[in-house]
């Protein structure tokens, strides 16, 4: 079967990790002149180097609303946060090894906590309702518990878009006297930052910085240590030289994100709506998470009669780039456990995450091509006739 015309157009809707901002970009090309080397050194070339990351890491610092020593740069988003729940866990090791982690966190988190039971802790999953928010009398019950070393919350969820209530669970937290990891990767340069969180971890391409930098911040008078060699790098939290033109960029980003955040979300608010709306006029769809209280710029819906997979590609061939399965292991293909926590439907879903700069006309396209996309589907896999 041929193209469809409009396929020669790409839309990308699929922006949970986006080409680089035209503002990381101009950065880090400058930046790869200016700071190429070791911010160790005391010769000029190190201390230029030096200047540049100490202003990367001041700039990120604002945006979280934590003090300058406070923040670290790693590797990745996903070092970043393995990293920052082994440093609590390890600080508060007196305290006990349990561990207490929402049943929709990232992966990352997840297979931490799966490490931290092969070491002979323990891991209790908080459940979540049907729109993926956590319950939190189960929450307080679960911190509340004996041994507990820390707990993990995201502030949003970036595969249905629903927020957290962080503020209640830090409250929580703190009257148990157990430290809270807080995921703010969906939220950053998207949402406003929730309060709260002892430690807050964060990956650059989701405001559109460059892959390879995750943020690490450990609020002042937090247990926290390395249970790996540390070194004199990122003030002892993150072993290895920082990429300091990446991380320049993703602070410039970061900032940019942030200068336009609640315009944007605006528009891709008014969008997301449109896009739930024409989901569900489709038979047979499942639109989840909160239709309210949730990011701005994430919607993800279930299809019955319908595999995600060939859904996807359907939609790829007729120009549209879209996700599915879950928004950290989506490379997997296996049902989303963010959808198998909530109740919902785990097969035969989407997930769109609007660009920083949402486009009606794609998104509008989107709508109008969607029930013809998944109408082929199901007639292609003989569902259309059940």
């Amino acid at each position: 079967m041929p193209n469809p015309p409009h396929a020669s157009h790409r839309r990308f809707l699929d922006a949970s990790s986006p080409p680089l901002s035209d503002v990381a970009r101009r950065t880090l090309l400058n930046a790869l002149d200016q700071g190429w080397a070791d911010p160790r050194r005391l010769h000029a070339e190190g201390r230029r180097a030096r200047a540049l990351l100490d202003g990367a890491r001041e700039a990120v610092a604002a945006v979280l609303e934590v003090g300058t020593d406070s923040v670290s740069f790693t590797g990745s988003g996903t070092t970043a946060r393995q990293l920052g729940l082994r440093g609590l866990l390890h600080g508060r090791r007196r305290a006990g090894r349990a561990l207490v982690l929402s049943a929709v966190e990232h992966s990352a988190l997840l297979h931490t906590g799966q490490w931290h039971e092969s070491t002979g802790g323990t891991t209790a999953l908080t459940p979540v309702d049907s729109l993926g928010r956590v319950r939190l009398g189960e929450l307080a019950a679960q911190v509340r518990s004996e041994g507990v070393a820390a707990a993990c919350l995201q502030a949003a969820n970036g595969e249905v878009g629903t927020r957290q209530p962080v503020a209640e669970a830090a409250a929580i937290c703190a009257d148990a006297a157990v430290p809270l990891l807080v995921d703010a990767g969906s939220v950053l340069g998207r949402d406003a930052l929730p309060i709260g969180g002892d430690v807050l971890v964060a990956d650059a391409r989701s405001w559109a910085g460059p892959a390879g930098v995750g943020v690490l911040a450990v609020r002042s008078g937090v247990r926290w240590r390395a249970d790996w060699p540390v070194d004199e790098n990122e003030l002892g939290r993150v072993p290895g030289e920082p990429d300091v033109p990446a991380a320049l960029a993703a602070a410039a980003a970061l900032q940019d994100a942030e200068q336009h955040r609640l315009q944007r979300a605006e528009v891709a608010r008014d969008l997301v709506d449109r896009i739930r709306a024409a989901a569900a006029a489709v038979p047979d769809t499942e639109v989840v998470g909160d239709p309210v209280d949730r990011l701005p710029h994430v919607v993800t819906f279930s299809f019955l009669f319908v595999d995600g997979e060939a859904l996807v590609h359907e939609l790829d061939r007729r120009g549209f780039a879209v996700a599915s399965g879950s928004a950290c292991t989506a490379s997997t293909l296996e049902p989303s456990h963010v959808l198998a926590a909530m109740g919902v439907l785990t097969h035969g879903n989407l997930r769109l995450t609007l660009p920083l700069d949402p486009s009606a006309q794609d998104a509008d396209a989107f709508c109008a091509e969607l029930p013809g996309a998944v109408a082929d589907v199901r007639r292609m896999l003989g569902s259309d006739r059940l």
